[in-house]
């Protein structure tokens, strides 16, 4: 990771569960990272806790609101101004609404679109907007994806979202051969989790925190860290090594 230091990362989604891990593992291996989110008083929390851990990297915490693509132009153009650029983009940022295909409701279904797909893309394009107008050639543009996105979770709540997570499969792909059009050796990765101990369940069933809270009692699951480490060890693969995707999930976990 020393080729990484002092330089510029952008986590979405970096308040809580695995933006907020992987927020603080790129701080403490020295990056400077913009963590951003809708509401930033967690951020901030973990920014000081930082700070206060003798980090030698920095957090900054930024407002932006991932479904309104204004808000997310803004914030590309604030990180040009005071951090000249982002080298390394993480879009973690995501969400789950029960919505099932036959049922579910048009809003929550656009909502999932416009976070998990169009948000991913936005930030993907901007990124590397930035990092080819400074002539970054070793910029990394990392994707969290789900298991979801690579088989149909046999539950109607989650289907729409498994659809999302299909389509950061082919994007992440589509990128690749983009940069690989481009000449350059940016390079695109996914992680793809299984069940992960966050508070995603608990947005996700959020009318029923009991069905939220068996789905973590029942096996031992991932920890936010363990994705950390799984963004770590990408970043710290040598340039000439592209990792495509990483699929992890608990041991214990059946599907």
């Amino acid at each position: 990771m020393e080729r990484w230091k002092g330089r510029v990362a952008l986590v979405t989604g970096a308040s809580v569960g695995i933006g907020a891990a992987v927020a603080r593992a790129l701080v403490q291996q020295g990056m400077r990272v913009v963590g951003c989110a809708r509401s930033v008083e967690k951020i901030e929390k973990l920014a000081a806790e930082c700070q206060s851990a003798g980090y030698s990297g920095t957090l900054i915490p930024y407002k932006c609101d991932l479904s309104n693509e204004e808000e997310i132009l803004s914030m590309f153009s604030a990180i040009k101004t005071q951090h000249k650029g982002v080298d390394v983009c993480i879009n973690n940022a995501g969400l789950a609404h029960n919505e099932p295909l036959l049922s579910g409701k048009t809003e929550g279904w656009r909502n999932m679109i416009d976070v998990n797909v169009l948000a991913l893309s936005i930030c993907t394009r901007e990124a590397y907007k930035s990092m080819k107008e400074r002539n970054v050639d070793d910029g990394h543009i990392i994707n969290i994806n789900s298991m979801g996105g690579h088989r149909m979770v046999p539950s109607a709540d989650e289907h729409f979202y498994c659809a999302t997570k299909y389509a950061v499969t082919a994007l992440t792909e589509g990128i690749r051969q983009e940069l690989r059009e481009a000449n350059t050796h940016i390079r695109a990765t996914c992680i793809s989790p299984g069940i992960v101990e966050t508070e995603f369940a608990f947005r996700h069933h959020n009318s029923d925190p009991e069905k939220a809270a068996s789905v973590y009692e029942s096996i031992k699951c991932l920890k936010a860290e363990d994705i950390a480490s799984a963004i770590t060890y990408v970043l710290s693969a040598p340039p000439h090594v592209q990792i495509g995707d990483v699929q992890m999930r608990p041991v214990e976990q059946v599907s």
